[in-house]
């Protein structure tokens, strides 16, 4: 039989009762996971919000509009962290997309502006783990037209909505090279919690990459999920589209609370 013990620790500033299960060694070992069973697979259907669709990624439905979107990147910044691009034509890239439309995982979806029917980029679930019930999101490439736009943020809250209240997944998972202080911004902002760097964890287009961790868990999606609606809401938008509340504060306020 395991024992536990209360003790108290603090959550994002605020105090957290923690127990803590020790087994009949003597042993600190993790809280019983009551009425688990393994998670299905996402499925390989649509997601549709307010202003977004994501869609299976397809050579035919997509390539061409989204080369087109990511060709507004002059620099080519956006596959900076990526470990391919960029593509120059338009063959070299629906190959690209031709490769990965029918893998299972990584299973990319295209993101389409609802209002012009275009997609505008791409993001994909990946290292799906049904028995653990952990997913994460990579692969995210967002053209400028997509870029901090409401589209782009319904997006990520759309994936991350499939997972926990469709699925009924215990993690969502989100990992970028830890000198893309872009991505690690964007995590922080739609709720993600830093957890650490894996040191020389991958060598990216003959670079060493680190690679920095952030979480999601199934208990502090609810609050999540209210942040997200919060933000998503027209009441949320003055008359010239500009929000009155970020999400980082909704996030972030909702992570404060803690589970008591």
């Amino acid at each position: 039989m395991t024992e536990p013990i209360y003790d108290l620790i603090p959550s994002h500033s605020v105090i957290q009762v923690f127990i803590m299960h020790i087994n009949e060694n003597g042993q600190p070992i993790g809280a019983p996971v009551n009425n688990w069973s393994e998670r299905l697979l996402p499925p390989l259907t649509k997601m549709e919000g307010i202003a977004t669709r994501l869609e299976i990624l397809d050579t035919e439905k997509h390539a061409q509009d989204l080369f087109e979107a990511n060709k507004l990147d002059m620099t080519g910044q956006i596959w900076g962290y990526l470990s391919y691009g960029p593509y120059s034509n338009l063959t070299d890239y629906k190959a690209w997309v031709s490769k990965y439309q029918r893998k299972a995982d990584p299973l990319f979806y295209a993101i389409l502006d609802k209002a012009t029917n275009k997609a505008l980029g791409v993001a994909s679930y990946l290292r799906v783990s049904p028995t653990a019930g952990s997913i994460e999101v990579g692969h995210i490439n967002f053209s400028p037209a997509l870029q901090q736009t409401i589209i782009a943020t319904e997006a990520m809250y759309l994936m991350m909505r499939r997972v926990f209240t469709e699925l009924g997944y215990r993690r969502y998972e989100w990992k970028c090279n830890a000198l893309n202080e872009g991505s690690k911004a964007a995590a922080k902002r739609l709720g993600f919690t830093y957890e650490g760097t894996f040191r020389q964890a991958d060598i990216n287009k003959g670079r060493n990459r680190d690679t920095a961790w952030f979480s999601i868990i199934n208990s502090e999606w609810p609050a999540i999920e209210e942040a997200f609606e919060a933000w998503l809401s027209p009441d949320n938008f003055d008359a010239k589209g500009k929000q009155k509340t970020s999400l980082s504060k909704l996030t972030q306020d909702a992570l404060s609370k803690g589970t008591l």
